[in-house]
């Protein structure tokens, strides 16, 4: 069973790939260098993907921040540190979109029919690319446009995150082995991947282990 799995370096993504290799998967991971501001999240996706025993692991890149439109790309924009009504600024533009179609394209030479994706509908950011209804859209979408799945092998997307708490995931990771002190989920971490504490990500993913009642390994800035 082979399975591509996208992997950004961040805690649901590693909790993801570490999901996948316990199901049996054969993980091919794909990273993306898409004009974000920092690499410390690349850093983190190769450390990630050692660790939890990915077979195969590239980092991909292509230039979202030509566009830029997100506090994430586009250096004029700062990443807010209070929280936001609606979706916030740090939502980048169809980034979803993109890295599935790449994800689907990579699966097809490889003779994968699973992706798998670390998206989350319950503590996350409002973003509308991480929505069951448009997982279920993409993977419908996918099925009719390769030519694997009109000849008969169809495609799944696997989102074993999307409806499960911050405090689940976690758990769920640490009983899988995962190390999230090697994994990277601020907006704004420094070139040693220390993460700001304050970003939306960063409480997120603070109030995530607090209320799983396990202790907090990421690495904050003084």
């Amino acid at each position: 069973m082979k399975a591509v799995v996208l992997v950004s370096g961040g805690l649901d993504s590693a909790t993801t790939l570490a999901i996948a290799v316990h199901e049996g998967y054969d993980c091919h991971a794909l990273s993306f260098r898409y004009g974000q501001k920092h690499d410390a999240e690349l850093e983190a996706a190769r450390a990630v993907c050692s660790l939890q025993g990915a077979r195969e692991h590239r980092i991909l890149t292509i230039d979202l921040g030509s566009f830029g439109g997100s506090a994430l790309t586009d250096h004029t924009i700062e990443v807010p540190l209070e929280p936001v009504k609606g979706i916030p600024i740090t939502y980048v533009p169809a980034r979803n979109t993109i890295f599935l179609s790449f994800a689907i394209g990579y699966a097809e030479v490889i003779n994968a029919r699973h992706i798998f994706i670390g998206v989350n509908a319950v503590d996350y950011s409002g973003y509308p690319d991480c929505r069951p209804e448009y997982i279920h859209a993409f993977e419908a979408m996918a099925n009719l446009a390769t030519r694997a799945s009109v000849e008969g092998a169809a495609f799944r997307i696997h989102t074993p995150l999307i409806t499960l708490s911050k405090a689940e995931i976690i758990r769920l990771g640490t009983r899988l082995g995962v190390d999230y002190s090697s994994t990277v989920s601020c907006y704004q971490a420094d070139s040693e991947g220390l993460a700001c504490g304050i970003c939306e990500a960063c409480r997120i993913r603070r109030n995530g282990f607090t209320s799983a009642a396990i202790h907090d390994p990421t690495r904050y800035r003084p």
